[in-house]
């Protein structure tokens, strides 16, 4: 099949475009820095702005599922880059029209996931991520109140440990959920697999390595 992915240069967006090629799928990929990966006649890079209306419309049309894995690096400051995208996103695939899935990465610690943060976390989001995750969290409500065929994933802590294919899904919020650390790799695993056959459509699902 046919997966666009954007936000792919660095991190679970990288990771998704390995996991993608090996399942042996094309893969195009929309970033606006180069992707560090072997060429490949099954992956099409395109280098542009995710914010930009005809560089989105030409990474996402002709598409069977999209993959989001957009990130701001190590720039913590406050964006409305998420919030931003996914109006975009919206309005696009509200022009073409199209039912394909969209993965959706934010993080746990967005929407009404904060809540259920262990408290050292609380105080980690409250010191450091709590503007990016207040953009994020916007992008959440912005795709889910669409009429596209959405799944948002919100992984715990993100780790550089290898792919285990192994890793706990929860679509419920609830005491103690306790939702820990988990790879990039594997982040990228479950993501390519419900662009594959997404099962988990319009929910939140939160990811842990246990």
């Amino acid at each position: 099949m046919n997966i666009t992915i954007i936000g792919a240069s660095a991190g679970v967006g990288l990771e998704c475009v390995k996991r993608a090629l090996a399942r042996n799928h094309k893969v195009t990929t929309l970033s606006r820095s180069e992707i560090k990966i072997a060429s490949s006649e099954n992956l099409t890079t395109l280098r542009g702005d995710a914010l930009n209306k005809s560089d989105l419309l030409k990474a996402v049309q002709s598409a069977d599922a999209v993959i989001i894995a957009l990130g701001t690096g190590k720039n913590i400051k406050a964006t409305t880059l998420y919030s931003d995208f996914a109006k975009l996103l919206v309005e696009i695939q509200t022009e073409l029209n199209t039912q394909i899935p969209v993965i959706v990465l934010t993080g746990f610690g967005a929407g009404d996931s904060g809540a259920y943060n262990t408290f050292i976390m609380k105080i980690f989001f409250t010191l450091l991520l709590k503007s990016i995750y207040a953009n994020k969290s916007i992008m959440e409500q912005i795709i889910s109140s669409s009429k596209m065929k959405w799944e948002i994933v919100r992984p715990g802590l993100l780790t550089n440990t290898g792919l285990t294919e192994k890793y706990r899904t929860e679509t419920s919020l609830y005491k103690g959920i306790n939702i820990g650390a988990i790879s990039r790799a594997d982040v990228a695993d479950f993501m390519v697999k419900q662009a594959e056959n997404p099962t988990l459509l319009y929910n939140y699902v939160a990811l842990s390595s246990k």
